[in-house]
């Protein structure tokens, strides 16, 4: 007689969310999901220390430019000047990095956020978990080889530097 009184859906969501219940108490599969994550996790915080990195190398670059800015209005730094372009391009590829790698990092997250959900619901979503794995490889991939540029152009010397900005003004000028 309860049972007619009862609203269905109200007895189906109670039945929904005991089942929940029944699968999350497991401390077992919640162990294993942990474990399952390390993985990700350790990625997350290798992508971290590249990121302090990387922002210590933005800031650098910002400063510099700003001094060589500084002297031009004052009316010295002529030589300097002639370095602008390439320190500018280092600095663009110091914010890729930082952009690509923040993106990894984020869907990093979602992969460890799905392969949680994934324990506990009925669609399996592997596939899914799979895809943002490949995706936040490829992001960090993205990020290291910008990084790899970026370094490869702060290695040059002050003269090769001149060199690479007179060609940055050239294709800038061609572009415009």
């Amino acid at each position: 007689m309860l049972h007619s009184i009862v609203d269905p859906a109200l007895t189906q969501t109670l039945t929904v969310a005991g089942d929940l219940i029944e699968r999350t108490s497991s401390t077992r599969q919640v162990q294993q999901i942990v474990q399952l994550s390390l993985a990700p996790v350790f990625m997350l915080a290798a992508i971290g220390a590249f990121l302090n990195v990387m922002n210590a190398r933005l800031f650098w670059l910002i400063e510099k430019i700003e001094r060589i800015e500084r002297a031009i209005d004052r009316g010295a730094g002529k030589l300097r000047r002639l370095e602008l372009p390439a320190l500018r391009q280092r600095r663009s590829y110091a914010q890729w990095a930082i952009n690509l790698s923040t993106g990894a990092a984020l869907v990093i997250c979602l992969v460890v956020a799905f392969l949680f959900v994934s324990a506990y619901i009925q669609p399996r979503i592997g596939t899914l978990v799979a895809g943002a794995w490949i995706v936040a490889v490829v992001l960090l991939s993205g990020a290291l080889l910008v990084f790899l540029l970026e370094t490869r152009l702060a290695t040059n010397s002050a003269r090769e530097r001149r060199q690479i900005s007179q060609e940055i003004r050239e294709r800038e000028e061609t572009s415009d």
